[in-house]
């Protein structure tokens, strides 16, 4: 009985622990009952060398596990296979009404295991249950790819931020998905899109993102009715994070005004979106398949006196008054290349004079001359080559905090351009 007991209480303590796990893991009853049965049948295939002849009976509310071994009753000195069959002399010593024929069904304990099949079986379930969470996990964050998440962030460290979602799953926010103004410290709520999910050492790794283009778009849909019911489109979002954004939308329905439904009235639906996007400019341009027309809405606020455009080589030529070509270039040439990306064409920008048609955007250089050389060169009212060159190089070091050395460069490389003249 003391035996009986003991092995109660081992059976007892496994199934506690179970319980115990189900309690902080989403595990419904069903498929918790399939793992504890299967790695009891692992776990009798081991000792007995089979578990079809097992009768394995699991109740996880009560935290009751029952396991039967059935095995026929044969005349003394014919058994041929002692773990399915039973000499009858034996089989009496249990009960004394059996008869040969009968089939014997008598309880396996857990004392009839060693300590080591125990802490085995132990961490098998263990084992089995985390497998069974990860892959929870994995196909659940694998549905919400694209979608928004919310989460508190738990951990911010220099090249990402771990983020717990409501049920304390783990997400990673890398550097390079966040937003350039973004601060965040623990204990902050954050929202995101889910990137993608990746499995790293059997482990579901969540990737989120604040820089994808996605991102805005599931904004929009959140703040902009029209859009979430489909009668507003979304054709395009290009991105610079943090700076400027360009959306694209077209409506099906001529009632309905696209880019004022995504503004709202007096900006409301938009500023909420810009104040999560730490004050990123966003234009929302009306689509249209006239290119021609798309590139003077993408452009905007540059006002454009033409363009020539090259339709094979998918290439624009825009000329514009001189006072706006900095407008349509924008801060870094930010604004043109947000254009080009959202059109789907290489973008050049000419002041609009006779003589100069040929004179080339300051811009232009960025992979000769560094950024903030050229923002410097802006800034003093020098936007295209032609207008660097009119200043000389003492001008240009009075007026500038550019070193001689540096000028003498910035000389060299655009007189190159022009030499061929």
């Amino acid at each position: 009985m003391k035996t009986q007991d003991k092995a109660q209480d081992k059976t007892q303590n496994l199934i506690d622990s179970f319980k115990d796990f189900k309690e902080y893991k989403n595990i419904d009853r069903e498929t918790l009952m399939h793992i504890l049965e299967e790695v009891f049948r692992s776990a009798l295939v081991k000792r007995y060398g089979s578990e079809d002849n097992f009768d394995i009976i699991v109740n996880i509310d009560k935290g009751d596990l029952e396991i039967f071994r059935n095995r026929l009753i044969v005349e003394d000195g014919h058994v041929e296979d002692p773990q399915r069959e039973i000499a009858y002399s034996d089989a009496i010593r249990i009960e004394d009404d059996f008869e040969v024929g009968e089939e014997l069904s008598e309880p396996v304990y857990m004392s009839d295991f060693g300590r080591r099949e125990i802490l085995s079986i132990r961490q098998n379930l263990v084992g089995k249950i985390q497998d069974y969470e990860k892959s929870l996990v994995f196909q659940k964050y694998k549905e919400k790819v694209g979608e928004i998440v919310v989460g508190e962030v738990y951990q911010p460290w220099n090249k990402e931020i771990l983020v717990l979602d409501e049920e304390k799953i783990e997400l990673v926010l890398p550097k390079s998905e966040q937003i350039p103004n973004d601060h965040f410290r623990k204990g902050d709520t954050l929202r995101a899109v889910v990137l993608k999910v990746e499995l790293k050492n059997n482990n579901p790794v969540i990737i989120l993102s604040r820089t994808s283009p996605i991102f805005l778009e599931r904004l929009l849909e959140a703040e902009v009715p029209e859009i979430y019911d489909g009668l507003i489109v979304i054709k395009n979002i290009v991105r610079v994070p943090g700076e400027r954004a360009k959306v694209a939308v077209e409506s099906y329905d001529d009632r309905i005004d696209p880019v004022g439904s995504c503004v709202g009235v007096k900006g409301s639906r938009i500023h909420g979106i810009v104040r999560e996007l730490r004050n990123e400019s966003i234009d929302v341009i009306n689509y249209t398949t006239r290119t021609e027309i798309m590139i003077q809405r993408a452009l905007n606020p540059a006002k454009i006196s033409s363009i020539k455009i090259n339709e094979e080589e998918k290439k624009a030529d825009v000329f514009m008054a001189p006072d706006q070509v900095s407008l349509a270039i924008g801060k870094g040439g930010c604004n043109i290349k947000l254009a080009s990306k959202l059109i789907g064409y290489e973008i050049d920008v000419y002041r609009d004079t006779d003589e100069d048609y040929d004179d080339v955007v300051l811009q232009e250089f960025d992979d000769e001359i560094e950024q903030w050389i050229i923002d410097e060169l802006v800034r003093i009212g020098c936007d295209t080559a032609k207008s660097v060159l009119a200043l000389t190089k003492e001008e240009l070091l009075t007026r500038t905090d550019l070193e001689e050395e540096t000028i003498d460069d910035v000389l060299r490389i655009l007189n190159e351009e022009f030499e061929d003249e």
